[in-house]
């Protein structure tokens, strides 16, 4: 059984708004480490918009997070101080995002070392090293000189997690990342994360699977119009809700 004892990511009164739209109203949340937290509700009710805001790709209206005790959403930092910040934060917190994002001009085993070798300074010996090991890991060590044209979605999601793993963060969001793929290509990629679930890296998964929120969720939240409107075991959420617009939503996915 996982030790969830330490808690590695803090949340409060967290607000997002983009311009009139308030997507997140005051969420609180503390994510634990080794926890694998899936998040999930309709569209549109800013699970996507909680992780990019937990890695500042989105920059919260109001509230705090923050990360290992240090607050990421710093704003008293300068421009310079707070570029250096935030790279820092961003590379001990992966993400993996539902288009893959990967550079088409690169062949596989590029896109894994690009960050370790220049963000990071890897000497680009040890990146490759570790970025073949990471292929294979996600089962794709025969592609390593492949482009990512000639990959199938599955393929370029499972490079897209090598890629955020070669960084060695010490928590991987996931926003989606199995919703833009073939149903038969699903299964590899869940695969990988289950792997990664049982290995205990602290995980935030936005998804619809509902089985590997079962299977390999330690918490589930139910977001709806920017709030948690339910959180808990994943088993007991997904078989007997508690609240109606839960039970609603999950009456529409199951």
């Amino acid at each position: 059984m996982k030790n969830l004892d330490e808690t590695i990511i803090e949340i409060k009164g967290l607000h997002k708004k983009f311009g009139e739209l308030h997507v997140l109203k005051g969420i609180n949340l503390n994510i634990k480490k080794g926890e694998v937290l899936v998040i999930i509700g309709p569209s549109g009710s800013g699970k996507s918009t909680l992780l990019r805001c937990i890695n500042m790709m989105d920059k919260p209206s109001s509230g705090k997070i923050k990360f290992k005790n240090i607050l990421v959403n710093d704003d008293s930092l300068r421009k310079k101080s707070l570029e250096k910040h935030l790279n820092n934060i961003r590379s001990q917190i992966g993400m993996v995002f539902q288009h893959f994002n990967l550079f088409p001009h690169m062949s596989t085993l590029e896109n894994v070392i690009e960050a370790p070798v220049h963000v990071l300074k890897v000497p680009k010996k040890d990146a490759t090293n570790n970025a073949i090991d990471l292929l294979k890991k996600v089962g794709l060590e025969n592609k390593t000189n492949v482009f990512p044209e000639s990959l199938s979605g599955g393929q370029k999601q499972r490079v897209a997690i090598a890629r955020a793993l070669a960084m060695k963060p010490q928590v991987m969001l996931f926003d989606e990342v199995t919703s833009a793929l073939d149903p038969e290509l699903v299964g590899e990629v869940l695969r990988v994360m289950k792997e990664l679930a049982y290995e205990g890296m602290t995980m935030i998964v936005v998804t619809h699977e509902m089985g590997f929120a079962k299977e390999a969720g330690t918490r589930l939240i139910f977001m709806d119009d920017g709030k948690i409107i339910e959180e808990g075991a994943p088993i007991k959420i997904i078989t007997a809700p508690v609240e109606e617009r839960t039970q609603r939503f999950l009456r529409e996915v199951l």
